[in-house]
């Protein structure tokens, strides 16, 4: 079966395969690993069960109890499927049996798994991590399995195999009358202490007899008194174990030349002799009766040097101490097994022939071994436990022979082909997840040099590109489909490893040795690959490497007014400057002639505040001053008379003296003060700070009771007010920050202060404020806002705004507290009319959609193949704006009302539903199959859901879901490669569109360019040379056209590119309009309409007037709070071993 793979020499066996070489490492996603080089599977271990696995891998080996579990058929034992049918008699251990055989026989895996098994027989977690008798087991087992068998055809399968009687025989000494009493049993136990073998052990307990004399007579029946008598016992009906020479044993040649030189002084005789004595012994000899089986003699006794030592003239053999017969025994120690493979009855899944050979079996791990190593681990230790024994003579049949599918159900044969394909397939996947990698490729063409670093020129989406590639490749084969990707490239291509820092991207070095695979140069999954020419970007010349990395800088100095004179206002802005810059630098980059910086030394340990660089470091650079992305440097004009750090005509290293917070007076009381300006530090408490403004703004003491500070961000919005007991550092409040002295107490460390607003559309300043327990739950917490917002109902739920400033999910778990949900101060909440639906369920808005032309009324959807209407009736929509004739289909959406349906329906179910609402009777739809379902996202038709029979769960919905269903003529079935297209021929000379047709896609075969013109000339029958094609991206009112005749010379080679169109630029997705221009009577270059042009006009006058009104906004007196944005984002004892068996009698 193996092969020479295990000789006795070992001549083609590494050392490193015996447990020594490289094993793959499992991660917890993926296959599991395949068998290895002995071609056997072993058995995971669950954390105790050695044991059980010792068990079932001697009961797999014995192909007469494998092949009778095998003949039991689903019609006797039943199907997995019914197990849980009440009236079903599954017999579910013998079922989990057979399932495991088949795997340890065909499932390409290194170990098996118990798990299945141990659940049959009722096992807890708790039983599997204890350790148990194997013989125990063994005889539980069994049990279990002649109760699940009853009424089946294997009803006697343990009896046949392993029953056995002993007969205890006791004989009168004086009448001879013989005393008999049978025993049943499935083993036997022997002491295997102090004895030189299994057969004395064996002769020892069954064989020998015991004696009854002198004071230990028997009481003899028939002669009614004491008498001298003797024990023996038989086994029946197999072996007499008396007669350890007769039938199958007297047949082994192993045994009869053992017990010829037992006979012999010091156990040692010549090799003639023994023959000699053979002959003498059984009446024929050695030739005649083995040589044809064993061989020579010799040969026999050389085979056997476990049991016979010749001498090394080979002229005497003497018997080795402690031998025993080494039949195809199984040996059970410390829970590991020890199996001799001979060629007829080897499984697996090698169909070669080789030499026996034995193997260690630990568990998962199966090695082969030598007889010499088990000798070591056997010889002289009470180590071997258990033995299974199997007649020699028992044959197999010739089609087992080298065959592990031999008697394995057709089904389990099905199921483990299926498997192993899977299995395949798995780690085909695994090894190509495990050796690819994701790039992200900056092409240079598409950034420019700005402000010290690159930047995009028009958007990080169009500008980087996402590659996934094999790291086993070399750079050069990456290099090589970049330029196939690339179709404008000219000129080398150099690639260099770059860096997204708050500057922007920075090269670091570039990647050389095109021989070199991916793994050898180190490059990490996820790197920025900067594609170049290795000397300019954009006419720039680009200084790479660490020593130059840009750092971004925050740079402080005061403000000039409008006179040039200076203020006590600090300015603060970033910028950009080389790390290995000189510090002096920053100097020219404000045109200031002459001063002093200072940098923040706050993050030094044991310093905080300011420090001032000598001027005799101002020629050392950033990087060795220790600046890092974010530090901050105080720029102070060395000419400025109000200089604010010249104190006693000494530089000071502190710059706390200077640091304040302008305090704003919000209470609505009258002061002379509008706002005072407080000088503080980083660990001034705030509590004095507020008591300190109360005092400066001349305001009553008793606010100091019943007010708090509260932070004003950069609109002019009041955030959640600060505690008392912190510092400005604790509180996170920079120097310079805005206040409000605001009435009412700040929250406790236990309260929340939140911000609530009712419906999704939260207007600026109509934001209101709660003070509520950490502890409050969310239905207590709804009642006080509709409490104090004035609204009534139980028809209210709530939502938190998520960092989109949008409705996030919905709080559903109503008992739980705040606190248990992370809500933390500051978070705004969004009272939501309607009530939520129970949990497992969706309440999802259904909406009518259907395309719509520019003159308001319903387009009739056409069909991809004649055209005709898909509804007669026409439904009149909201006019939309627009210029004469057909554009570009316009989306408009008709609501038709809520259905709450539960997340394991189906969509064909939820279409069905929505069909029992209301409006939905007028338009008149035959069935669920004419309708085709989108998500709704911005108001507009999203992702299209397919597979009317998948389950709503799996669609990952969420619970903000909307649904829009749109009419089809007839039903359809997208394939998960299929991209649903809306196709308008464009009318010559008008500028605008015929009415859409819908046209499917296949993308699987690469989603090209060239694949979409073809099949788009087929459906207009047209030549595809003579049309062209765009997509419109209604958003921005522009036309991308498509085309695939973008062949580009370059200096190296001739490249064509491929488009993949569902990426970059295009993004082709389903419902995506396309343009179609028939070259042979139109030759406009223009895709737009009037439509298009009306559009981009709007968008301009838009922008034009939200940058009018930011301008009014900062304009507007600072103490004015009103604001559209969102706060920031919170940080936010032994027991006995059974088998549950069900009752099938």
């Amino acid at each position: 079966m193996f092969g020479d793979l295990f000789e006795e020499e070992y001549s083609t066996v590494s050392n490193n395969q015996y447990g020594k070489g490289k094993k793959l490492k499992t991660k917890a996603l993926e296959p599991p690993a395949p068998r290895e080089f002995t071609n056997l599977s072993g058995i995971r271990n669950q954390g105790g069960t050695c044991y059980l696995n010792s068990l079932l891998q001697t009961l797999h080996f014995t192909p007469e109890f494998r092949e009778a579990l095998f003949s039991l058929g689903p019609e006797e034992l039943g199907l997995f499927e019914d197990k849980d049918k009440p009236d079903a008699k599954v017999r579910i251990i013998p079922l989990q049996l057979q399932r495991l055989f088949a795997q340890l026989l065909l499932l390409d895996q290194e170990a098996a798994s118990t798990a299945d098994l141990t659940d049959s027989f009722g096992w807890t977690s708790n039983e599997e991590m204890r350790q148990h008798d194997v013989q125990e087991l063994n005889r539980i087992l069994f049990s279990a399995l002649e109760t699940s068998l009853v009424g089946t055809s294997g009803h006697d399968l343990i009896y046949r195999l392993y029953h056995g009687t002993i007969v205890n025989q006791i004989v009168c000494k004086e009448c001879k009358n013989v005393s008999e009493r049978q025993e049943d049993f499935l083993d036997l136990t022997v002491a295997v202490k102090n004895v030189s073998g299994l057969e004395d052990a064996l002769w020892n307990m069954y064989v020998e007899e015991e004696v009854f004399d002198c004071d230990n007579l028997y009481h003899c029946g028939t002669c009614d008194r004491l008498v001298k008598a003797a024990k023996e016992e038989k086994s029946k009906p197999d072996v007499n174990l008396k007669d350890l020479q007769s039938e199958e044993e007297i047949d082994h040649p192993l045994m009869i030349l053992k017990a010829i030189l037992l006979e012999e002084e010091n156990n040692l005789i010549p090799v003639d002799q023994l023959g000699q004595k053979l002959l003498k012994k059984i009446g024929i000899s050695w030739n005649k009766k083995y040589r044809k089986q064993h061989g020579p003699l010799r040969k026999f006794l050389q085979l056997h040097s476990q049991i016979f030592l010749l001498s090394s003239d080979e002229s005497t053999v003497r018997l080795l101490k402690n031998s025993s017969l080494q039949a195809e025994s199984d040996f059970q120690r410390n829970d590991q097994q020890i199996f001799k493979m001979l060629p007829p009855e080897s499984p697996g899944l090698n169909n070669s022939i080789s030499c026996p050979h034995w193997f260690d079996i630990n568990d998962s791990k199966v090695q082969p071994i030598r007889e010499k190593d088990i000798e070591q681990q056997f010889q002289g230790k009470e180590s071997a436990y258990m033995l299974f024994y199997r007649k020699s003579q028992l044959q197999r049949p010739p089609e087992a022979r080298a065959n592990p599918r031999y008697g394995v159900p057709c089904h389990l044969l099905n199921e483990m082909d299926a498997a192993n394909i899977e299995l395949q397939t798995k780690r085909a996947e695994c090894d190509s997840a495990n050796n690819t990698f994701e790039l992200h490729l900056h092409l240079g063409p598409q950034y420019h040099f700005f402000n010290g670093a690159l930047h995009p020129v028009v958007s990080q989406t169009e500008s980087v590109w996402d590659l996934t590639f094999d790291k086993r490749k070399t750079l050069g084969d990456l290099r090589q489909s970049i330029f196939q990707l690339l179709e404008f490239w000219e000129g080398d291509m150099v690639l260099s490893v770059a860096k997204l820092v708050p500057a922007g991207l920075h090269i670091y070095q570039s990647l050389g040795g095109d021989e070199l695979t991916l793994c050898e140069t180190e490059i990490a999954d996820g790197e920025d690959i900067f594609v170049w020419n290795g000397v300019e970007v954009g006419g720039v010349h680009i200084q790479t490497g660490i020593d130059c990395e840009p750092l971004l800088l925050n740079v402080l100095h005061l403000d000039t007014s409008s006179d040039g004179e200076k203020c006590c206002q600090v300015i603060e802005s970033p910028h950009v400057f080389p790390a290995n810059a000189e510090v002096g630098t920053v100097l020219t980059a404000l045109a200031i002639p002459a001063g002093v910086i200072f940098i923040n030394s706050a993050g030094c340990p044991g310093g905080e505040g300011w420090t001032a660089i000598p001027k005799e470091d101002m020629r050392k650079t950033f990087r060795e001053q220790g600046l890092r992305n974010g530090s901050s440097i105080l720029i102070q004009d060395s000419h400025d008379d109000n200089s604010l750090l010249t104190k006693e005509e000494k530089w000071v290293t502190s710059m706390n003296e200077i640091d304040w917070l302008h305090v704003k007076n919000l209470c609505q009381l009258e002061s002379e003060e509008k706002q005072v300006k407080i000088s503080a530090t980083v660990n001034t408490m705030v509590f004095d700070i507020r008591i300190k403004a109360i005092k400066e703004l001349k305001l009553m003491k008793e606010l100091a009771d019943n007010s708090c500070l509260r932070p004003i961000d950069r609109n002019g919005k009041l955030l959640c007010p600060v505690p008392d007991s912190y510092t400005l550092k604790e509180a996170e409040l920079k120097m310079g920050s805005s206040l409000g002295l605001c009435l009412g107490k700040a929250p406790s460390s236990s309260q929340l202060f939140l911000f609530f607003a009712m419906g999704s559309d939260v207007q600026p300043g109509t934001e209101m404020e709660i003070v509520v327990e950490e502890t409050i739950s969310v239905r207590d917490c709804l009642k006080l806002m509709l409490k104090k917002s004035g609204l009534q109902g139980d028809a209210w739920h709530l939502r938190k705004m998520d960092w989109c400033y949008e409705a996030g999910e919905p709080l559903c778990e109503e008992d739980a507290t705040l606190k248990e949900l992370l809500i933390c101060s500051g978070d705004t909440l969004l009272l939501i009319e309607g009530q939520l639906p129970p949990l497992g369920f969706l309440k999802v808005p259904i909406w009518w959609y259907q395309l719509q032309g520019p003159s308001g009324h319903w387009e009739s959807h056409q069909d991809q193949t004649n055209c005709t209407s898909s509804w007669g009736r026409v439904w009149r929509a909201t006019s939309s704006q627009g210029a004469s004739g057909n554009e570009p289909a316009q989306v408009s959406l008709l609501y038709l009302g809520d259905i709450e349906i539960s997340e394991d329906a189906t969509l064909a179910e939820l279409k069905s539903q929505a069909m029992t609402l209301p409006p939905f009777l007028e338009f008149g739809v035959p069935s669920p199959a004419h309708l085709r379902a989108w998500t709704v996202e911005r108001k507009r038709p999203g992702r299209l859901l397919r597979t009317d029979r998948q389950p709503l769960r799996e669609y990952k919905l969420g619970r903000r879901i909307e649904i829009c269903l749109e009419p089809l003529q007839k039903g359809e079935n997208l394939g998960p490669q299929d991209v649903l297209l809306r196709t308008q021929v464009r009318i010559p000379g008008e500028r605008t569109y015929a009415p859409a047709l819908d046209l499917v896609w296949n993308a699987a075969q690469g989603g090209t360019a060239g694949s979409l013109r073809q099949r788009v000339a087929d459906f207009y029958r047209l030549p595809v040379e003579k049309i062209e094609i765009a997509k419109y991206f209604p958003e921005k009112f522009e036309w991308l056209p498509i085309s695939s005749w973008n062949q580009q010379i370059t200096k190296r080679k001739k490249k064509k590119k491929q488009d993949y169109l569902q990426g970059a630029p295009y993004y082709l997705k389903d419902g995506d309009t396309i343009g179609v221009k028939n070259l042979l009577i139109d030759d406009d270059d223009d895709f737009s309409t009037i439509r298009d042009d009306t559009g981009k006009e709007k968008q301009k006058q838009r922008a034009l007037g939200r940058r009018k009104s930011q301008e009014a906004l900062h304009e507007q007196s600072s103490y004015i709070l009103s604001s559209a944005e969102t706060p920031a984002r919170p940080r936010a004892p032994e027991t006995s071993l059974s088998i549950h068996v069900g009752s099938f009698r």
